[in-house]
């Protein structure tokens, strides 16, 4: 039987460095092929290669034994390849529906494409609304979006560079299910993700990328996590320690949140609370309303005892306030501007600017210090934020808000397509923060990384905030029934 396809010494190099240094692998029909390696090990240039989005410096590309140039998106999708971005590709300012009706072939009819998404949506676990527009909508409802628009394209070899990054645990076995009924039908999936248990679950073979080379492969049913891991960096990665910590008796954060519903929640020095909850439950209003959304009612928001819900983001930064947004590029950092000027963007209160002049030498020291301690992979101070991965992005951006030495800091997805490696130091760096006296607010998805860094967990269900619960006094599993609407009474995280 023909693979689907295959790759034979495929080589990318920018600027010199080699993204993939003659990659070769093999995808059978209905095969589950996962490729795994570290931030900036060459994955996603890989996949933009067979999607056509970039083109190879050398190599070839085979599709179903037959050689092929893949010149662009729209031949690939002409052959019958599909991909779901890490990186977002929507339009903001339209609606669901319309982005999707950009994507599909066949008459521009929205009522009857709203209708066939709400379907899809809803055999598959992944609802939206589609006539929302995107704007509107979280991090993990745009990722349902892209995975939708790729579906009904009805693809025969399907890319999905970290596609769960942002679901939940249910929803991620939702699509693990419609993943298998598409590869039970003959179509072929790549997979890239740094979930390791999720590959091992998932996946028929593994293919192994460090430093844009191919290094192994395995079965990922006879392989244990650790092994996966030890063969993606080369060594054993070490485990989050998490010591017991004191937490100040006055909350250096609060809100007192009464309308439209009734939400309150503190969060002291010392500790770490997280929130857990299926994306689009207010999550995004809560860290907009926290970060620096005025609400006009200064008694709203306070920061170490002063009401500061009238306040915008500027002054409750000055007031020793950091925050992580979801949005990695647009909010988190600006796209086309470098690593030195995207650290400027907070890291000015550091002195980086004097009498209205900034201070070169200081921007590059401060940029370079974030590349080094947390192991961004870039060309240097001056690579613009759009050409890192996402986790080398969400590296940088993590380092420049924890180097702030802020007072309180919030973090929506803190490891959001971060390798397994990178996250541990990243969670370490957040416990031994907050043992250091500051408090931290984490929003996140994962539960696993909820239950390894945080003292407390909250769950957030349709704009209500459920009693916080310490650690150690609750399960996933009981967290779990929280996040669908089950369980204990929601009001307060206090």
């Amino acid at each position: 039987m023909l693979n689907r396809l295959e790759l034979r010494a495929i080589t990318k190099r920018y600027a010199g460095a080699a993204a993939n240094d003659g990659v070769s692998l093999m995808v059978a029909p209905g095969e589950i092929h996962a490729v795994l390696g570290e931030n900036g090990a060459g994955k996603s240039t890989l996949m933009k290669i067979i999607y056509g989005a970039v083109q190879a410096d050398s190599g070839e590309i085979l599709w179903e034994g037959a050689p092929v140039r893949i010149a662009s998106p729209a031949a690939a999708r002409r052959l019958g390849i599909g991909m779901v971005y890490q990186h977002f590709s929507l339009f903001e300012t339209v609606s669901v529906v319309e982005n999707i009706a950009l994507a599909v072939a066949g008459p521009f009819d929205l009522a009857a494409l709203a209708a066939r998404i709400s379907e899809l949506g809803d055999r598959h676990g992944l609802q939206v609304e589609p006539r929302r527009l995107l704007h509107d909508l979280s991090v993990g409802e745009r990722q349902r979006v892209e995975i939708l628009r790729c579906l009904m394209q009805d693809p025969q070899l399907l890319i999905l560079d970290e596609p769960t990054s942002v679901l939940t645990p249910q929803a991620a076995r939702a699509l693990f299910g419609v993943l298998r009924s598409l590869a039970a039908a003959g179509c072929s999936i790549l997979y890239i993700s740094h979930k390791l248990e999720e590959i091992r679950e998932l996946c028929d073979r593994v293919t192994v990328l460090r430093a844009g080379r191919v290094v192994g492969g395995a079965s990922p049913r006879d392989t244990s996590a650790a092994e996966l891991a030890r063969l993606m960096v080369g060594r054993a990665i070490p485990a989050v320690t998490r010591v017991p910590g004191e937490r100040e008796p006055q909350p250096r954060l609060a809100l007192r949140l009464t309308t439209p519903r009734a939400v309150s929640l503190t969060v002291h020095g010392g500790e770490i609370l997280g929130i857990a909850g299926v994306s689009g439950n207010g999550q995004r209003e809560l860290l907009a309303l926290l970060g620096g959304d005025p609400v006009g009612q200064p008694e709203t928001v306070y920061l170490d005892g002063e009401a500061v819900g009238h306040l915008g983001v500027a002054a409750r930064r000055a007031r020793g306030l950091a925050l992580v947004p979801e949005e990695r590029l647009g909010r988190g950092a600006v796209p086309g501007m470098s690593l030195g000027d995207n650290g400027l963007l907070t890291g000015h209160r550091l002195g980086l600017v004097r009498g209205g002049l900034i201070a070169r030498g200081g921007v590059a020291r401060f940029a370079r210090t974030i590349i080094e301690r947390f192991g961004v992979v870039c060309s240097g101070v001056s690579s613009v934020a759009a050409s890192l991965s996402g986790g080398n992005l969400q590296k940088f951006i993590m380092g420049r808000e924890m180097s702030l030495a802020p007072r309180v800091l919030i973090v929506s997805q803190p490891t959001w397509g971060v390798d397994v490696a990178a996250a541990a130091v990243l969670r370490q760096n957040l416990v031994d923060m907050s043992r250091g006296g500051t408090a931290i607010l984490v929003v996140s998805e994962e539960l696993e990384e909820l239950f390894e860094i945080c003292d407390r967990i909250a769950v957030m269900y349709r704009g209500r905030l459920s009693e916080a619960a310490a650690r150690d006094m609750t399960s996933i599993e009981e967290v779990g029934l929280l996040m669908a609407g089950a369980g204990a009474a929601f009001g307060t995280a206090a």
